[in-house]
């Protein structure tokens, strides 16, 4: 595991690019406080892009690509990307093609059938209708928190259909197929920025919150969470590299803040 250094110990005269998650990493309580977006148009007045990479649905991320300051967005933990073009044109890009979302969607119905059968308190996602490529099972946004022990028992249920799953701070996302948030961050970054990330990693920063954002948290030398990481940390094998000493939105704006004024 990591070191956590001190935040104000980041290096970031480099960095061209924040990736962002989005529920408790720039949200409080479920709002973006008005120092996140701010931070987000500090970004953008600066020269630095931002990308949210995040678990929420396809239509969600329709709407956050063309009214948020930000440059594109990875939604569903890796299923796609959506970005609008220097032509104002609107690009969707995905990891499989119609026909296997459609299979998948088939194979999620029945273990969404199963797990709303077997663990009592849950319920889908309020944002389930607007998914391509995941089923999301709430356990704690507009239900009452069902308790970890039942989230696990969610886990084993996909995963005994051989589903990947990912615990956020308010969803088990499920899904099948060989991607989560990192692959198609790489994926990103190679068509937009013509880098490969492997090689350009310290040119970006990442910041989140909660275990689904491990694989971030892994690759990313400059990864930062937002105090409410805290939460997770015995059930995370990967923290980031830096913390803030705030959570969600106020979190998300230190981290920012911090980011320019070492850029200045």
């Amino acid at each position: 595991m990591k070191n956590i250094a001190d935040l104000s110990e980041i290096d970031a005269s480099n960095v061209k690019c924040v990736f962002f998650d989005i529920d408790d990493t720039i949200t409080t309580s479920g709002k973006i406080l008005p120092e996140a977006y701010q931070a987000l148009w500090k970004l953008k007045e600066n020269g630095i892009k931002s990308i949210p990479i995040t678990g929420r649905p396809a239509g969600w991320c329709d709407h956050i690509v063309r009214m948020w300051p930000v440059d594109a967005i990875v939604g569903e933990n890796g299923a796609f990307y959506f970005r609008i073009d220097e032509n104002s044109n609107f690009i969707k890009r995905y990891f499989f093609d119609e026909k296997i979302f459609k299979e998948n969607r088939l194979k999620l119905n029945k273990v969404s059938d199963e797990i709303l059968a077997k663990v009592s308190g849950t319920a889908l996602a309020s944002d389930q209708n607007y998914r391509e490529a995941d089923l999301a099972i709430d356990f704690c946004e507009d239900v009452d928190h069902i308790g970890w022990d039942k989230v696990d028992d969610i886990c084993d249920i996909f995963k005994e259909h051989g589903a990947i799953c990912k615990v956020s701070s308010i969803h088990v996302n499920g899904w099948f197929g060989d991607y989560n948030k990192l692959s198609m961050t790489k994926f990103l970054v190679n068509e937009l920025f013509y880098e490969d990330l492997n090689n350009t990693e310290s040119n970006y920063i990442f910041c989140g919150d909660s275990p689904n954002d491990e694989p971030m948290f892994e690759f990313f030398s400059k990864s930062c969470g937002v105090k409410n990481v805290i939460e997770f940390k015995d059930k995370m094998d990967h923290l980031p590299s830096y913390i803030a000493d705030h959570e969600g939105s106020l979190g998300f704006a230190q981290i920012v803040n911090t980011l320019l004024k070492k850029r200045s």
